[in-house]
Formats: structure tokens, sequence, C-alpha cells
């Protein structure tokens, strides 16, 4: 059984026709927000729109259990085949993770290029990603993938294969030669990698001896959350109604209303059953995220799959230790884009809002509601500082200076002088602040 949606009836040439199919078990799985088909199609159509590829047709195709053969029964493959000649179209898109014997069946099956889930993330991937690290990142996930489907390159050399059915031929001899290839290639990037990484990292301490404190922006792809980066920082950051409209990591300072300066950091956006080594692959690029002071989770309530999103950024986060629960980082929901409800919806939300202590309704795009959320993030910053009472010679301007750069001055007195302090201080600013006087002692 399939669910039909002929999205671009168009059948002239292009070089980019593509079909998408999203397999759909019938059976409903329980326990955790369950996103609908209908949304996994819309979103499988939107990465494929991503590398401008024109989607010609899309469906569901519910199926009972995944084949071994295809993933898919055989009479969704024929049907498929006869569409794409009919379509003219090059490419067909699984919304699902093929297995590489899958694929190649699919490929033979249809005489058209297949890619999974993964393949076409993948390309977006490599079609976005600007830094240094990000295309490392990048052409390891690749490598690996590729690598698990080498079979698929050497299909023409099969019939060269010579000895009993256990006997390798010209065709495995080559595969063996491509996967050894591929295996350097990956050790070299591996490396490159940990080079970037280390020089990330020398970068990260040089920050914390500033020190800044780091906020991260986090959230289902196409959030929201460069629109709200740029209306922060004022910055010109790449911001599309489109899926992984931003890859690299990209930081600005921002001033907040407290006086506080911090590091506001826009990060890759999650999605729904992100491929297992893509996640390890940008790992990497999450750092700034585990390493952060306060997180910010931005969430798009226009779209009526929103809780779903949010459960599986949240699993995302678990991965990276950064439980809501127990994490010692706090985590503010930013629910986004209320410019786009109506009025008893905005209503609602602010309900819902005023019965959480780590949460904002706002708009990116008008700037409502961006005012309160500074405000939260400068009080979370400051949640866990200590106030001291400090009595400094007025000559000591340097420790004044210090003092000044890295806590928060509540009052200040002249007297006989002597210079009294009242400061906010966190507990690294409080140990570094001691450290500096045992050594001025």
């Amino acid at each position: 059984m399939t669910d039909q949606s002929n999205l671009t009836t168009s059948t002239s040439d292009s070089a980019g026709r593509a079909l998408v199919v999203h397999p759909a078990l019938k059976l409903a799985a329980s326990g955790k927000t369950r996103r609908t088909p209908e949304s996994r199609l819309e979103e499988a159509v939107g990465l494929a729109k991503a590398i401008g590829l024109e989607v010609v047709h899309a469906e569901i195709a519910r199926i009972d259990r995944p084949t071994p053969a295809y993933f898919v029964g055989g009479g969704v493959v024929e049907r498929l085949g006869e569409l794409a000649k009919e379509l003219r179209a090059e490419l067909l898109i699984f919304d699902c993770t093929l297995s590489p014997a899958q694929q190649r069946n699919l490929e033979r099956a249809l005489d058209r290029k297949v890619i999974d889930r993964t393949g076409l993330i993948l390309e977006i991937f490599g079609e976005r990603a600007r830094t240094k690290e990000g295309r490392l990142q990048v052409d390891l996930a690749a490598l690996s993938y590729q690598r698990s489907r080498l079979v698929r390159s050497w299909t023409h050399l099969e019939r060269q294969r010579s000895g009993g059915a256990f006997m390798g031929g010209p065709g495995e001899r080559q595969i063996e030669l491509d996967r050894r290839m591929l295996d350097e290639k990956i050790q070299r990037l591996k490396r490159e990698l940990e080079q970037v990484k280390r020089t990330r990292g020398l970068h990260r301490s040089a920050r914390q001896k500033v020190p800044y404190s780091v906020v991260a922006l986090v959230g289902y792809t196409n959030a929201g959350k460069s629109t709200l980066f740029n209306r922060l920082t004022q910055a010109q950051v790449m911001a599309a109604d489109m899926l992984f409209a931003t890859l690299d990591p990209t930081m600005r300072q921002l001033k907040l209303p407290s006086g506080d300066t911090v590091i506001l950091s826009d990060t890759v956006g999650f999605i729904t059953d992100l491929p297992v080594n893509l996640v390890a692959a940008f790992r990497a690029t999450l750092e700034e995220v585990i390493s952060a002071d306060v997180i910010v989770h931005v969430r798009d309530v226009s779209d009526p799959e929103h809780e779903a999103q949010k459960d599986s950024v949240d699993s995302i986060l678990e991965d990276l230790g950064l439980s809501k629960h127990d994490s010692t980082c706090p985590i503010i929901e930013v629910f986004n884009k209320i410019d786009l409800l109506s009025q008893e919806e905005r209503e609602q939300l602010q309900e819902q809002v005023g019965r959480q202590d780590l949460a904002v309704a706002a708009s990116a795009l008008s700037g409502e509601g961006i005012e309160d959320l500074l405000l939260l993030v400068a009080e979370c910053l400051h949640r866990d500082h200590e106030i001291l009472d400090l009595q400094l010679d007025r000559a000591d301007g340097e420790t004044l200076a210090w003092l000044y750069q890295h806590g928060h001055v509540l009052e200040r007195r002249e007297d006989d002088g002597q210079t009294y302090l009242r400061v906010s201080l966190s507990p690294r600013e409080k140990a570094r602040f001691e450290q500096l006087q045992l050594e001025g002692s």
C-alpha cells in the first residue's frame, strides 16, 4: 500500500530529477513521540530540494517489515521503475537506511541511481561544509560510507571471476585494493582531523583564559537558530528556509543587558534518525555545545510536530552527556516563530511557558521576546555565582580592572584610601581570583 503525492508534474528534461520514497512500517512504535510518515516524507523532500534536486514524485510506501532484498516489496519496486521511466527521473531516494546489498539490488532492478537517507545527508553536508574541520568530517564520513559499498563499483567484473564459488577473481582483487586505499585515506583524514581538533582546543583554552562564557544555540534543523543568531549579534550567517542551512559552527561576541560579554555559537541542526556514523563524524562540531555554559534550545512552535522534533534534539543532547535533568549546564527552551501562531495558540503557549523555569516565547524574525531571552541567559550565567565582599588598596588598579572584566560588580565605595567592592563571580572565576591573589602576595 502506498500514499502517493506528485509534487512536480512537469516532464521537461532536468539534470536532477528525483523520486522520493519514505518506507513506513505499518506497526506503530510505542513509547516516544512518533513523527507521522507524512511529515517524514515532507522532510525527505526538503532534504532533496536542499541540494537542488527536482522532486517529480514523492510517496509513502507502507510495509509490514523490511525485506532483505529491497527493503520494500517487489511490487513497489516494479511500480517505482515504471514511474521513474515515465517521469524521466535519474535518481531514487529512499528515506531509510539501506544495506549495501539492498542498494545494489534496487539499482539493478530500477536501472537508476539509488541513494538512502545517509547518502542524501552526506551530499548536503558535502555541499555546505565550509571550514577545514567541516570538510574533513564530511570526507571522513563519506569514505566510511563508501567503504561499506565498494562492491557496487565492481559489479561489472563479476563475470570475470574464475574458480569455485569461494575463489576471488579480478573483481575481488580490485575491491581489496580499493578498500586498502580507502583505509589509508581514512587514517590520513583522522590524523588531519585530530590536528584541527587540537588547534580548536588551543583556541578554546585561549578563550577560557579571557574568559568569556559560551552560549550554544541548538535545535532541529530549520528551527530558526541562524535567524536568532543574526538577530542577537547583527551577523550575516546564512539563514534560509532550508534544511541544514548551517553546518559549520559560527561564533560571535554578544553583550548581555547585565553587562556580561559571552560567546554565542551557532551549530549544525539536529535531525530525526541522523545516521550513527554522521553523529560520530560531527561530534567535534558539537564540542562547543559540550563545553557550553548555557545551551539555548530553539524550537519551531509553528511546526505541528515540534514536540517530536524536541524528542530528537533531547536524544542527541543525552548522547553528548547533556541530559536536561542531569546536566549542570542550564538548557533554555526558546519557543520560536510565535509570529506564525494564531492569537489563541499564542495565549496557550504563554501559559505553557509560564509553567517552566527556563523557557521563553519569541520570534527571531520580529524580535519579540528577545529581551526576555537575554535576561534569562544572564540569570543562568549568574545562578551559581558567589558574592564576595572585598577590600582593595585604591592604588591597586590592576586587580580592580580584573574584577570588572571577569566579574559583575554589584557595589563599590571609596573610603580612607581603600576601595570596597561587592562582586559576583562564577566558581571558576573565584578560583582564578584566589590564585591571582596568592601569586601576588
